[in-house]
């Protein structure tokens, strides 16, 4: 994974519009991948807590296990799926069709 802002940073919105031409299907575009970015990690993230589960339903047999919160403070810290979308966009990795256009030839 390339090197992400972890914080918000300031673009320059004629960088979004050179991909496609339009600046609002390009922030619909970095929006579906941003989206899918985010369903990948949170099924990684619940994989690997889902190794901690227990069945225990009393809160006072319930403790806290060291791994488990060292990994969701790793996912914390991750940059956020939009960072992440906007920056795979901006490096041309992002692969995306336009069904309307494709009709229309």
């Amino acid at each position: 994974m390339a090197q992400v802002p972890a914080s918000i940073v300031t673009r320059n919105m004629a960088d979004f519009a050179d991909e496609t031409g339009n600046v609002y299907e390009s922030v619909a575009i970095i929006s579906k991948r941003a989206n899918q970015i985010s369903v990948k990690i949170k099924e990684e993230l619940n994989s690997k807590l889902a190794e901690f589960a227990t069945t225990v339903d009393n809160l006072e047999e319930v403790f806290e296990n060291r791994e488990q919160i060292e990994i969701s403070k790793y996912y914390e810290r991750m940059p956020k799926p939009t960072n992440l979308a906007v920056e795979e966009f901006l490096e041309g990795k992002v692969f995306y069709r336009m069904p309307d256009e494709e009709e229309a030839e």
